[in-house]
């Protein structure tokens, strides 16, 4: 089974969709998918799907959408096939497991390759941490789970995946920042900054690209910008580290701004 999440959701079996199109089931099978070969609890299933006021047939109907997944399932595996719908949708006890036999998932890719673009960030070695990374960002097509609804679980492995998504591109303009390639970073850091208004790395990445472009008083525009965002919208000022790095670029040359390296995403692990 090969599941992808970085984007719209698709699941298939052999090269068969089986993601169905009534709203409810696909929320059954993005969170199934989300937590592949592990036991998703029946209470969990539950919950996503009626956010805390279920009817009372709510078993029942989800047993029914169980049902609809494994009837497509069935039709999507190859004639001669020694697994039924069942082994790949597994009822456990408490729950129900979808089993990938060792399938591909999108996700899975993305933290292997980030991985090796946060090794290499540590090692000094910024050419191989921006080309790994990039190709890791490359895997995304979207918004995670973009095309199914969200209840509260789906909703927080949406922001989780959002987060180590952001984690990595971080990363990935402080590599390209580490190899000179500011003028290349203005264009995007310009529509970062507009789509996260209070991002600290990503202002503090674009005044650094801006004034090694040569345009100083934009650099400090755009740290002004982020101090009325930040005092508007959550009474803070920026960090000490920004701080910093605008009175570096009043007096003297820009230093990056310094932060943690970030740890390795473990699953669906969070933001650097």
């Amino acid at each position: 089974m090969d599941i992808v999440v970085l984007g719209p959701v698709d699941v298939t079996e052999m090269g068969v969709a089986v993601m169905p199109s009534a709203p409810k089931p696909r929320q059954v099978l993005a969170l199934l998918a989300l937590r592949a070969d592990q036991v998703v609890s029946v209470d969990t299933l539950v919950e996503e799907l009626w956010d805390g006021a279920p009817p009372r047939s709510a078993r029942t109907t989800l047993q029914t959408y169980v049902v609809q997944l494994r009837d497509l399932i069935a039709a999507a595996l190859p004639q001669g096939d020694p697994r039924t719908a069942k082994d790949v949708l597994c009822t456990t006890h408490g729950g129900y497991l979808l089993n990938t036999w060792h399938g591909s998932c999108d996700f899975a890719e993305f933290e292997r390759r980030a991985g090796l673009g946060y090794r290499a960030m540590d090692a000094g070695d910024f050419a191989g941490a921006a080309r790994q990374l990039r190709e890791a960002l490359a895997l995304w097509s979207g918004s995670a789970l973009a095309d199914v609804q969200h209840g509260p679980s789906l909703e927080a492995h949406r922001k989780r995946l959002e987060e180590v998504r952001l984690c990595a591109l971080d990363q990935r303009i402080d590599a390209d920042l580490r190899l000179g390639r500011h003028r290349e970073l203005l264009g995007e850091l310009t529509v970062l900054v507009s789509r996260y208004r209070t991002h600290e790395n990503l202002h503090g990445q674009f005044m650094l690209a801006l004034h090694r472009s040569g345009r100083r008083s934009e650099a400090l525009e755009v740290y002004q910008r982020l101090r009325t965002a930040l005092v508007r919208e959550r009474g803070l000022e920026p960090s000490a580290a920004l701080r910093r790095l605008q009175r570096s670029i009043l007096v003297t040359c820009p230093e990056p701004v310094n932060r943690p390296a970030p740890a390795g995403a473990g699953r669906f692990g969070g933001q650097g």
